[in-house]
């Protein structure tokens, strides 16, 4: 059996390696290492590909949510909703800017903000929600942009884990995710859906305004060269990386397929089992399982799915666990009062999520080795 890896990158350079070294190659040869062509032809392409009217790549992730929040005019002590149980990037900016961060809740099944948190947590400083597709399930964006709508919010959706996600509203138009809000961010590191082999981020909008600005800002806030027209930042995707990822996004559905497939396969082991809970799977959206994410729901908490990590490392599988300390509980937050936040379902997810393997080339061999480890583990443990 092949080595089970976490995310397989290496597999999948090896069958994509003809079309990539050529790629790159030819950026080497042209020597346009800074906003050389590839660097737009990929924007148009997934422009194309998430029916946007704009894409602004940029360096990274990160960066992708700090201009984004600097294209709205955001004064100090604005408050920005988002959910406490995500990656620390999300809120980090919002501090950065010296912005308010205002934590809510999460649905237990969905791990995405909960909307009864999101209408609770809205006071006259509000001026922005940042709703996370975690994992790679779309959030319930209709009530969300509903809720904005009533309060006159921005939203900006942190698109990071669920790039190539459908979204079905209820009258049966269907968009990408990232392209609902009035901005969408998203990373390219190497491990996401869409990943480079390097950083890279890349901001969408269909707003023509918002467009001009966050393209400004990208580039040290000039509207031509030597002319700055707001304070910017310096944020440019490699030219290396977007032709790399011209070449990637080929194959982002067959790959998300290929995530789905290998879901399945875990999901049908491990249905109806008493302990493990598999990922939900919303019928308002598609899921393309950045992450196969597990809730062991048993009294014993951290302590049963600490011990199953251990277990499976031993056996030489994998794991992870997103994320053990929500943002509401990170030192860095003590100066906006974090601890006064009382979050229950998400101190209760962090304390019982493991993430599994998955990636498109994860074959059944695999799979089976790692499913009946999983099982085998828990039946022994609370024997």
């Amino acid at each position: 059996m092949r080595p089970i890896q976490m995310v397989d990158l290496k597999s999948e350079y090896q069958r994509l390696k003809k079309d990539i070294d050529a790629a790159v190659i030819d950026v080497f040869e042209t020597a346009a290492f800074i906003n050389g062509n590839p660097v737009q032809q990929f924007a148009d392409a997934l422009k194309i590909y998430l029916d946007v009217k704009h894409v602004i790549p940029c360096a990274n992730g990160t960066d992708a949510l700090q201009i984004a929040m600097m294209a709205l005019d955001l004064q100090p002590g604005d408050e920005i909703i988002t959910p406490s149980f995500t990656y620390i990037a999300t809120t980090e900016v919002v501090a950065l800017l010296r912005l308010k961060p205002v934590f809510v809740e999460v649905d237990r099944q969905t791990f995405n903000i909960d909307a009864d948190s999101l209408r609770k947590a809205i006071t006259q400083k509000t001026k922005a929600i940042v709703p996370v597709h975690l994992y790679g399930l779309s959030c319930d964006m209709q009530t969300i942009m509903q809720i904005a709508n009533e309060h006159n919010l921005f939203v900006i959706e942190d698109n990071a884990q669920s790039i190539g996600g459908d979204f079905y509203f209820k009258d049966g138009t269907v968009k990408k995710t990232g392209t609902i809000g009035n901005i969408g961010t998203t990373s390219f590191y190497p491990a996401k859906n869409l990943g480079a082999y390097g950083d890279g981020g890349a901001i969408f909008t269909n707003d023509d305004s918002l467009a001009q600005k966050l393209t400004m800002i990208a580039n040290h806030g000039q509207s031509k060269r030597y002319y700055h027209d707001v304070v910017g930042c310096n944020s440019r995707l490699d030219t290396v990386q977007a032709a790399i990822l011209n070449i990637r996004l080929k194959y982002l559905d067959k790959n998300i397929e290929a995530r789905r497939k290998a879901a399945a396969f875990y999901d049908n082991a491990f249905k109806n089992h008493p302990v493990i809970k598999t990922p939900f799977q919303a019928d308002y959206s598609m899921h393309v399982f950045h992450q196969y994410t597990l809730v062991l729901d048993s009294d014993e908490r951290s302590v049963l799915r600490n011990a199953l990590s251990n277990y499976l490392t031993a056996k030489k599988i994998p794991s992870m666990i997103y994320y053990p300390v929500p943002g509401h509980r990170q030192k860095m937050f003590d100066s906006f009062d974090s601890l006064q936040y009382d979050l229950p379902v998400t101190d209760w997810l962090t304390e019982r999520v493991i993430s599994l393997p998955m990636h498109p080339e994860l074959n059944e061999e695999q799979l089976s080795y790692i499913t009946t480890n999983v099982l085998e583990f828990i039946s022994n443990h609370l024997s």
